[in-house]
């Protein structure tokens, strides 16, 4: 479907859209071991002091997480020239990690605040010498640059279990290597509330971000300020990573996954794609962690792992319809 088709039924869609979101709000919100009813809200004080120190700040979280992940995602497309990496996928996100640890390893007592700089500024490491690599690999093989990231990624992360089992701090690691929402109370996720501000940045930014896919010297050509841009889109991925990883821990696919589903109905223009991606990576995962509720009722299964085989098979379901289409 292209854009002009879209936009002739771009009513119906957002409807959809907005109705497929609410929903899965409000059934995160009522989805727990806990029982909750509509009605009790109003008469059971503890209910409503359920409502908005567990289930509301864990919806917001999931909410913001998804969008900022999406966009990220997107953004790392565009940035690579690719449309088969992400941030979990191409050692953005193990930077991150790593990052965590050696401010844990230096500042025991360190603040979630400072633990998010330390991973911003390792993710943006990792991230820059993942663009720098992978901008020598040959443009005719697309496929190369998500293998090489897959690779990348796994050193990082091999590097940072290495440095975690001779410290004794696996289980610590394994904290930000999974994503999960159990834990999300208020006053512990609002640094996502940053992340969603970058999502809006994208969002002022996605003319510029448009015209930076088509290459350097394309866009110096139209006036852009390549280094500059190129620098901007570097922070907002590794900020955002940093943040959700500091905050939920890794989430895997999401950043792959809702910009190619968007980009087959909506093409590739990013000021009209970004609102679809964030919605649509914030439905990804409320949706998935709503599965993680309920799979195992009463116990919940890390919204990452679920994720993992939700993306990996949605992925895979993209990449062989690609082929098909060639």
């Amino acid at each position: 479907m292209t854009g002009g088709s879209l936009g002739s039924q771009g009513f119906a869609y957002q409807a959809i859209g907005a109705a497929t979101l609410l929903a899965l709000f409000v059934a995160s919100l009522f989805v727990g071991v806990g029982e909750l009813a509509i009605g009790s809200l109003a008469s059971d004080p503890e209910a409503l002091r359920l409502i908005m120190i567990s289930r509301l700040p864990r919806t917001l979280a999931a909410l913001l997480a998804g969008s900022a992940l999406a966009i990220a995602g997107l953004v790392m497309q565009t940035l690579a020239r690719n449309r088969f990496v992400e941030p979990s996928t191409a050692g953005t996100a193990q930077s991150a990690a790593l990052g965590i640890l050696v401010v844990t390893l230096v500042w025991p007592d360190a603040s979630l605040g400072w633990k998010a700089a330390g991973a911003a500024v390792t993710a943006l490491a990792g991230t820059s010498v993942f663009l720098m690599l992978a901008h020598r690999l040959p443009p005719t093989q697309p496929f190369l640059v998500p293998l090489f990231g897959l690779v990348y990624g796994g050193v990082i992360g091999a590097a940072a279990t290495f440095a975690a089992w001779h410290l004794d701090l696996l289980q610590y690691l394994e904290v930000w290597m999974t994503g999960e929402f159990s834990g999300i109370l208020r006053g512990r996720y609002e640094l996502l509330w940053v992340a969603g501000a970058l999502v809006v940045l994208a969002w002022w930014t996605a003319d510029r971000l448009t015209m930076l896919s088509l290459g350097r010297d394309v866009s110096i050509g139209l006036g852009l300020n390549y280094a500059g841009m190129l620098r901007l889109g570097l922070v907002i991925v590794s900020a955002i990573t940093a943040l959700t990883v500091v905050v939920v821990g890794t989430i895997p696919f999401v950043g792959l996954v809702a910009p190619n589903i968007v980009s087959r109905f909506a093409g590739e223009n990013l000021r009209h794609t970004l609102p679809w991606v964030a919605g649509g990576g914030a439905a990804l995962v409320l949706a998935c962690d709503i599965i993680g509720r309920l799979i195992r009722f009463p116990y919940e299964v890390p919204v990452g792992t679920i994720l993992g085989v939700v993306g990996a098979v949605l992925f895979l379901f993209l990449l062989l319809g690609r082929n098909s289409n060639d």
